[in-house]
């Protein structure tokens, strides 16, 4: 069944609901700009929700020389956790030296470099520890005697992107998922899309926007999507880059993650996960196959296992792995032949003709505020009836961030635990564990989430164990979520936690109630 609407019209067409296009779409609405951002999936359905969930400098950048990108990836890191505390927290992280791999002076060198690029207000410096007296030490194998404890930070980062997109509403941007851009011609100087809405039912609505502007945020598609364009005759200048992680039942008993090294040249990270799990990855590998069917790969399974079992006590294999995830980081080439060695920063392509259009290439999720803000500045530049304001993305928190504050602010750091006991005296009939998850994922969102909810009666049917009617009903009509699968893995993680049949247990309760 298809349906035909009216052309409407807006400054900007961001094109793409990762991380990048949410950040921009939020920026732009933020600043006067009419927006309309279109994903032909779910928000974060791809690459924006692969990532190793950090929120990091990229310390082993500093091997090539990125010091630029390391500095900024570093200056956004505490910014970001101001602005999503529920999101976003500190972690600390156990680097072990191993004889044979890169020296300890070498070590300790680039540990020195990564705490002084950019000012820290919230996470402490880099120490030298032996593992015979470090409770990080007892997981790790005898070998290993001595390494470095260094911070970072964790993210949620598929609700990173659903929160960007829900300010983004919020400042008057539309939000359209499962809407696919099929079709881009030039008329005025003026972009006219084609897109085309999927439903739950298969039943498709086309419409068209007349645009101002474009945005190419696609990610791993923004080569094929430049040529569809006509922006540019050159050869794509993305290499895509397979990253794959695994999940394992937890390997050791406390909060910090670990980092690895591989006589390769790689690094590892081994980060505690859901509470009950251990979260083992990246890969790096070049991949030319179907970007819609990301699989990973039995060679990176053996991959991962084998890494950790050089460093860890409890050894695994293929079978002890519950879940993974693979995604295709979309790298600026830049002639390095090594996939390891090519630079995670970001280039925007502002192109005049055939109409306005910015290319967003490349890019980490550290740094997409950053990104977000210099492309709004040039599209504000080219659109010369747009109204020109301040960037502002660094001053205002994000859906849920405004824990003690209104505004960003170290506090809301600092006092989170502060917050969680607060919420878990609020909800005493509901159990300690589930009201902390709410808290962490919401932040203060929580009380709308709970807002009718008095006991837990009144939360609706439980549809499945620690999830109620009440939120999922919330994340549907507030968070954009259309599926069993966006709940359970995107919007929440509980799919990590439930039976086989959880999704369709969910899919049937959606369809019966919405």
């Amino acid at each position: 069944m298809f349906k035909e609407t009216s052309t409407q019209q807006c400054d900007l067409l961001v094109i793409g609901g990762g991380i990048n296009g949410a950040g921009i779409a939020r920026d732009a609405a933020g600043r006067g700009l009419s927006v309309i951002l279109c994903e032909k999936d779910d928000l974060a359905a791809h690459t924006s929700s692969a990532s190793s969930k950090l929120i990091h400098g990229g310390l082993r950048y500093l091997e090539f020389y990125e010091f630029s990108l390391v500095r900024k990836a570093l200056q956004e890191r505490e910014d970001l956790m101001r602005i999503a505390p529920h999101l976003i927290s500190p972690l600390q992280f156990v680097m072990p030296y191993v004889n044979g791999l890169r020296p300890y002076w070498f070590l300790r060198a680039g540990l020195f470099v990564y705490d002084h690029l950019a000012r820290r207000d919230l996470l402490p410096s880099t120490r030298g520890i032996e593992f015979s007296q470090h409770e990080s030490g007892a997981s790790l194998k005898s070998h290993l005697q001595r390494g470095f404890e260094y911070a970072d930070a964790w993210v949620d980062d598929a609700r990173l992107v659903v929160l960007n997109a829900i300010d983004a509403q919020q400042r008057g941007a539309k939000i359209l998922t499962r809407t696919a851009c099929e079709n881009l011609t030039v008329q005025n100087g003026r972009w006219l899309a084609e897109l085309c809405h999927t439903d739950n039912f298969s039943q498709q609505y086309r419409f068209k926007v007349d645009a101002a502007c474009i945005v190419n945020a696609t990610g791993a598609w923004a080569s094929q999507f430049q040529v569809r364009c006509n922006a540019s005759n050159s050869p794509p200048k993305l290499r895509l880059i397979k990253g794959s992680h695994i999940v394992v039942k937890r390997l050791f008993n406390h909060s910090r993650a670990y980092i690895f090294q591989h006589p390769d040249g790689r690094i590892v990270f081994a980060i505690p996960y859901e509470n009950n799990f251990t979260l083992i990855g990246t890969t790096d590998f070049e991949y030319h196959g179907d970007l819609d069917n990301l699989k990973i790969s039995e060679q990176e399974i053996d991959y991962l296992c084998d890494l950790s079992n050089h460093y860890f006590r409890s050894q695994i294999s293929a079978a002890d792995v519950v879940h993974s995830f693979s995604g295709v980081r979309p790298l600026v080439d830049d002639g390095h032949a090594d996939a390891k060695s090519i630079t995670r920063d970001y280039r925007l392509e502002f192109v005049q003709l055939p109409a306005p259009a910015l290319h967003v290439l490349g890019g980490k999720i550290t740094t997409y505020r950053r990104l977000a803000e210099e492309a709004v500045n040039q599209i504000q530049l080219a659109l010369p009836h747009a109204p020109v304001q301040q960037a502002w993305t660094k001053k205002a928190c994000l859906p849920g961030g405004t824990i003690f504050s209104e505004e960003p602010s170290n506090q809301n750091v600092q006092e989170f635990s502060r917050f969680l006991t607060l919420c878990c005296e609020r909800y005493p009939w509901l159990p300690t564990k589930l009201v902390q998850r709410l808290a962490r994922a919401y932040g203060t969102q929580i009380h709308q989430v709970l807002e009718n909810s008095h006991d837990e009666k009144s939360m609706g049917e439980q549809v499945l164990e620690g999830l109620y009617a009440c939120e999922i009903d919330y994340l549907i009509q507030r968070e954009f979520a259309m599926t069993a699968q966006d709940i359970l893995w995107r919007r929440t993680k509980l799919g990590l936690h439930l039976a086989a049949d959880a999704e369709q247990v969910l899919t049937d309760w959606i369809q019966t109630h919405h």
